[in-house]
């Protein structure tokens, strides 16, 4: 649940937000306080006193309680990068948020553009995190930010997109910290459902009978080994009638990943609850291009499924045949995100979409390669990399490109298949999937997008989770660059 907006465009006046208990002052970048900024001396003294710079508040927000109210001051500075602003307003709204306030204002100063821009990303930061994310605790009630008022900046639209963003990030990252016992395939395919008859989206779902007979052998080989025989991979249809446009998403969406006759240890298991990150994200993306009537055609397709060890699961050295034709040796049972999404590809393709984007929390290896701040990209030409890296500077979702060089391909030479799965020594293996997920893309313009990045530490960019949302943003700001 999003708070409601209220905005007011007139110039601030200390008399309008005397009454607030929980106020932000988003300032320009400046040398120096205005003589007219409200709470001026407040803030001079506590500066003065903690040794800071008036300019430190683009990196460094300042929060003080007066006893009455909680203020916090931050510094919107153009010149930074877009992550940094939003790393930035991040810490200085989460110190409001706190206190599990109903209510907070927000006021902006600056002239017309530097308010424009200050608002929006105070308000999107705002019901990014003011909308909590569900917990099982006993007796425990969760506090939602209801209402954000604004002062010094209206739009007309009442930030119509950035509304629509924060509800595809909330829905993606709703969705990724459910237990496992409650997300299982079959009731992720039932909030789909319920998604797509509110959202007017045509839905079709290919289960695992169906799959089977179509000849889906790299999707069912993983979902055999599920006793629910509840997988499946769900299309979902967006259109718009100014569209020129169409991209399909395609996420993995493995709500539970033992690792299957690989087992996972207890370290590594912990948390796979996760592994259906990227269908999240695809969702979420799809969520808020609805919201916001992106002028975009999508195609959305969900590899709903569960890795489990069962006397049916998929075991080393099997050959399976993929949807397309391709053979490919079983090396690793772990290796499961790259089979369900082949044959998810291959349907995608059929449609013969613009461009193919997939996501999915696909590799240790790019985890190691860079950490959790970065996500890592590949693309099928250096105009789809540019523009994927464009994205993550416009929507503070950072992201690495990686070679996807021919002669990586000898590694996954089979003497008994078309392909291996993978490798049993990992060298590149975030390399060696994009490989040959590419075998099933039919050669469409491709973007994969391994999601490194999906839980962070402490949040991430404008997101205070850990669980954080990475992909709706980046996605959203590439579909922009797109649409024309």
């Amino acid at each position: 649940m999003l708070a409601k907006l209220e905005q007011h465009a007139a110039p601030i006046f200390a008399a309008a937000i005397k009454h607030a208990k929980h106020l932000l002052l988003v300032l320009p970048k400046s040398a120096k306080p205005d003589a007219r900024m409200p709470h001026r001396p407040l803030l001079e003294a506590t500066l003065a006193r903690r040794k800071k710079k008036f300019g430190d508040l683009a990196k460094s927000p300042l929060t003080v309680d007066t006893g009455s109210a909680l203020l916090a001051w931050v510094m919107h500075d153009p010149a930074l990068s877009m992550f940094e602003r939003q790393t930035a307003m991040r810490k200085a709204v989460t110190s409001l948020l706190g206190e599990d306030p109903a209510q907070i204002s927000i006021a902006v100063l600056g002239d017309a553009g530097e308010r424009k821009a200050a608002a929006a990303l105070a308000v999107y930061t705002a019901w990014v995190n003011g909308a909590k994310l569900p917990k099982r605790k006993k007796d425990h009630k969760i506090k939602y930010l209801q209402k954000i008022i604004v002062h010094g900046q209206k739009a007309a639209d009442d930030h119509a997109a950035w509304r629509a963003q924060a509800e595809g990030n909330l829905l993606c990252r709703e969705l990724t910290v459910m237990p496992p016992n409650e997300l299982t395939p079959r009731a992720y395919r039932e909030r789909v459902r319920a998604l797509a008859r509110e959202h007017g989206w045509k839905h079709e779902a290919f289960d695992f009978d169906r799959l089977r007979k179509m000849g889906a052998g790299a999707f069912c080989a993983v979902a055999q080994g599920s006793d629910a025989r509840d997988a499946a991979i769900v299309h979902l249809q967006y259109r718009h009638r100014d569209a020129k446009k169409t991209v399909a998403l395609v996420g993995k969406g493995i709500c539970f990943d033992t690792g299957g006759h690989n087992l996972k240890t207890a370290r590594y298991m912990q948390g796979m609850h996760e592994d259906m990150n990227g269908s999240a994200v695809a969702l979420g993306i799809l969520l808020a291009a609805t919201r916001a009537k992106r002028a975009v055609n999508i195609d959305c397709w969900l590899a709903l499924s569960e890795n489990h060890l069962t006397a049916r699961a998929y075991k080393q050295n099997e050959v399976v045949t993929a949807l397309n034709g391709t053979t490919i040796e079983i090396v690793h049972t772990d290796a499961e995100g790259r089979m369900v999404l082949a044959d998810t590809l291959t349907l995608a393709a059929r449609k013969k979409p613009d461009l193919i984007i997939d996501f999915a929390t696909l590799t240790g290896s790019m985890h190691v390669a860079l950490g959790a701040r970065y996500s890592g990209v590949f693309a099928t030409s250096e105009a789809l990399a540019r523009d994927a890296v464009a994205a993550g500077s416009a929507s503070g979702e950072r992201v690495c490109v990686f070679p996807m060089d021919d002669d990586y391909d000898a590694a996954l030479d089979s003497s008994i298949a078309d392909v291996k799965q993978c490798t049993m020594d990992g060298e590149a293996d975030h390399i060696l999937a994009a490989r040959l997920l590419q075998r099933f893309t039919d050669k469409r313009p491709w973007i994969h997008v391994d999601l490194s990045a999906h839980s962070c530490k402490g949040g991430l960019g404008a997101v205070a989770t850990d669980t954080n949302g990475f992909g709706v943003g980046w996605c959203l700001a590439l579909l922009e660059k797109l649409k024309g």
